[in-house]
């Protein structure tokens, strides 16, 4: 196993957010699976997901891990929240480090992005009714990807990095 932290949740739980800070916190050089995607296309998450379908997004994800596993050491990585559905992508995402799932409430991401129009999954009649669903979806993926599990609804930014420093779960 290499020594990256990776940060897995759903959309809204704080990924890029918390990546970044620890970043700096920890002198490590983050990396975000979507920004890394979309600098190969050269085209948004939103623009791959309208032009080639989510399934190829999803491949993309996926070869995204496979290059991270010949190239990174030592770094934060964020990926895209669902990343961790592809069963495949399961043992990349062990192989390429401690995956720590960042927790968060269906309401705590609905408050977070309702007025986010840039995220594709959420572009429907009743984001709210999706997130839930999505989440009851997804939640038992992360728990089972995971290493540590950090409840973060409730949390500040510098609450779950020292959570991430010490290595604690809930």
């Amino acid at each position: 196993m290499k020594d990256n932290i990776i940060l897995i949740g759903f959309m809204g739980c704080g990924k890029t957010s918390v990546g970044i800070r620890l970043s700096y916190q920890l002198k490590r050089t983050m990396i975000d699976t979507d920004k890394w995607i979309e600098q190969k296309q050269k085209m948004t998450v939103s623009e791959i997901f309208d032009a080639y379908g989510e399934e190829n997004f999803r491949a993309m994800e996926t070869q995204c891990l496979k290059e991270l596993l010949k190239t990174t050491e030592h770094q934060i990585i964020s990926v895209g929240g669902g990343l961790p559905m592809r069963e495949e992508n399961h043992e990349l995402l062990k192989q390429l480090g401690t995956v720590y799932y960042l927790k968060v409430s269906p309401q705590t991401v609905y408050e977070r992005l309702k007025t986010d129009t840039t995220r594709p999954l959420l572009q429907v009649e009743n984001p709210k009714e999706r997130i839930q669903s999505l989440m009851e979806l997804r939640s038992p993926v992360y728990e089972k990807c995971a290493d540590r599990i950090i409840d973060v609804s409730e949390k500040s930014v510098e609450e779950i990095l020292e959570q991430i420093e010490k290595g604690e779960s809930i």
